[in-house]
């Protein structure tokens, strides 16, 4: 950790505040703790409104957005408005104190904007690969027009000003590869591994299966691509055969109140609980609550290549999971999860698990065991931290006077 040592990264983040997004805080206080001074610019949301404030001696630069986009157009503004307070606030941080490196964290594929002035002044600039720009907007409006041909441009943008590339699995680092035409050598899988002393195994709170028999549980964004209309499908389904089940929904997002209606609408308001953002421990009296645990991000591209949280967070809690085949769900979860083909597969799954305890008990230990062993933080911010090391190794060569 020598190379790290005083040296001041910058991690720009758009679309989530920090520390709500989980990854890159687990990241900055690695970073933080190997000896890095860390900065963060984010933007201003719900519950996480301070300008600027610092956290376990963190600064986190926070700043405004018009509001939560939706629509291509929507997004543009939104970015735009993103891009304009980053260069303005790394101005700031960096004539206070100059950084070594930017850590850019996607979506979208913009940061690289602002990293160019710094790179010239001999900064770093790192890509961390969260989301496939291009084939999350095929996934939201399933069409391959001007909007989609500027997400392959800036993608291809952003991995070539690049100096190094960090991938959630091997998929996305297949993509930087194949797509972005970066060195293997300079791409480094890092997955979003649970920390466990969050993520902690606790005694059920039966107030959260409102009086019924078995709880679902669900965590993850309210948006557009998540599926949460699939699984109000499911539950419909459920509902239908047996009313012994509550569903709890944990998280916000852009459709939280059109998702609220729709249940609604589907008469499951008495069976369904949209519980917005909470706080860790209530997060953990709901999933630790839940029977099963449910992933019905829709059967996209971007989802078959996509590493979600959820799914190891879910195990860290010993929790079997449903969620639809797709290709980086089965390989993080593997016999953790049982894997379903449409809605009706979906609930009747489901309806398996609940009625079979021991398989639930074998699945959730499966899970536990594997984050335990293989996924946890704890063996991922080792890689984070032997990437930096060799970065700036090779930076402190190139370049002494920063």
């Amino acid at each position: 950790m020598k190379n790290l040592q005083g040296k001041h990264i910058l991690f720009i983040v758009e679309n989530l505040p920090v520390p709500f997004d989980r990854r890159v805080w687990q990241e900055a206080t690695t970073l933080q703790e190997s000896g890095m001074d860390v900065s963060i610019i984010c933007p201003q949301m719900k519950g996480y409104t301070e300008p600027y404030e610092v956290l376990e001696g963190i600064e986190i630069y926070r700043h405004p957005l018009p509001f939560e986009a939706r629509g291509a157009l929507g997004y543009l503004v939104e970015y735009g408005v993103a891009i304009y307070w980053e260069k303005k606030l790394a101005r700031k941080i960096f004539k206070k104190k100059p950084f070594h490196v930017i850590h850019g964290c996607n979506p979208p594929d913009l940061i690289y904007l602002t990293a160019k002035k710094y790179k010239r002044k001999g900064v770093k600039y790192v890509f961390d690969h969260h989301d496939i720009n291009p084939e999350l907007y095929i996934a939201k409006y399933d069409k391959k027009d001007y909007f989609y041909k500027l997400m392959c441009f800036f993608e291809k943008r952003t991995f070539q000003n690049a100096d190094a590339s960090i991938a959630t699995n091997e998929s996305y680092k297949n993509i930087a590869i194949k797509r972005g035409g970066m060195d293997p050598n300079l791409v480094q899988i890092v997955r979003s591994g649970p920390k466990l002393d969050r993520l902690k195994v606790q005694e059920p709170i039966l107030k959260y299966k409102k009086g019924r028999k078995y709880l679902l549980g669900y965590l993850g964004v309210i948006g557009e691509q998540e599926g949460i209309d699939l699984l109000l499908d499911s539950m419909q389904q459920i509902v239908k055969k047996r009313q012994d089940v509550q569903l709890a929904i944990v998280g916000g997002g852009s459709d939280l109140d059109i998702l609220k209606k729709l249940s609604e609408d589907k008469g499951l308001k008495e069976y369904v609980d949209f519980y917005g953002r909470v706080s860790d421990q209530k997060l953990l009296d709901v999933l630790n609550t839940a029977d099963v645990c449910v992933n019905p991000d829709k059967p996209t591209e971007m989802n078959n290549l996509s590493t979600m949280n959820k799914i190891m967070e879910y195990m860290a809690l010993k929790k079997p999971i449903v969620q639809y085949e797709l290709k980086e769900g089965r390989n993080s979860a593997l016999n953790a999860s049982l894997y379903a083909n449409n809605t009706a597969d979906f609930a009747e799954k489901i309806i398996t698990l609940l009625d079979h305890p021991a398989q639930r008990k074998e699945m959730g230990e499966f899970g536990y065991q594997r984050v335990v062993n293989e996924l946890s933080w704890e063996f991922e911010s080792k890689k984070l931290i032997e990437f930096y090391n060799k970065l700036m190794g090779s930076q402190l060569k190139e370049n002494k006077n920063l």
